[in-house]
């Protein structure tokens, strides 16, 4: 009788990755003494990791939505991924709501950031979805999100501005419609040394 053949072994997703980023090196058609120098030895590896493990694990992360603590957050360090060309940007975010009966700690309205900030998303979608996650998986009466950040696409191509930011804010709830304390939450981002250009209520715009 013979032997059944074993499947073949599955290539993890990482070593996939690694292979890509090996192929796209070549395709750049460097000098050969860049391609195989040092430098770039073990780059496909170390880029298929920090793509993984840094700035596409939001995928992979949920937000909890019970607990206790504070309703508002400052200058919140984030980076995340433009889908347009695949350069990150890093920044501030700028969170708060108002608790519909429940209410979560510091931590995971930093997580909430990290967990929709890690994907490919443009900056002012991601303002929504900060608001519409607290507004719908908390039940909050009211959210916002203020985001300003560098980003790669406009400050290392194209127009090549070092010091450009991009904003973009959302609001929804009572923090749409009460001027006064959408005002009172934009007026605590400018403290935190954020931009307090709050626009109508409910607006959102970006440097894009």
């Amino acid at each position: 009788m013979a032997a059944r053949k074993a499947p073949p072994r599955r290539r993890p997703p990482a070593a996939a990755l690694a292979r890509s980023v090996t192929s796209f090196l070549d395709a750049l058609d460097l000098p050969e003494a860049v391609r195989r120098g040092a430098d770039l030895r073990g780059t496909p590896a170390r880029v298929a990791q920090a793509w993984r493990r840094d700035l596409l694990d939001g995928y992979s992360q949920t937000m909890p939505s019970t607990g206790r603590g504070l309703v508002a957050v400052t200058a919140i360090d984030f980076h995340s991924v433009c889908p347009h060309h695949l350069l990150p940007s890093r920044g501030l975010a700028h969170v708060a709501y108002v608790p519909g009966g429940r209410v979560v700690g510091f931590g995971q309205l930093a997580r909430l950031v990290d967990a929709l900030a890690h994907r490919l998303v443009l900056q002012e979608d991601l303002a929504s979805q900060v608001v519409e996650a607290l507004m719908v998986h908390l039940g909050a009466r009211g959210a916002a999100c203020v985001l300003e950040a560098e980003q790669m696409c406009l400050s290392v191509r194209g127009e090549k501005r070092s010091r450009a930011r991009a904003h973009a804010q959302s609001f929804a709830g009572v923090l749409e419609a009460d001027g006064a304390l959408q005002r009172r939450f934009l007026a605590a981002v400018g403290r935190a040394g954020g931009s307090s250009a709050g626009g109508r209520p409910g607006s959102r715009g970006a440097g894009r």
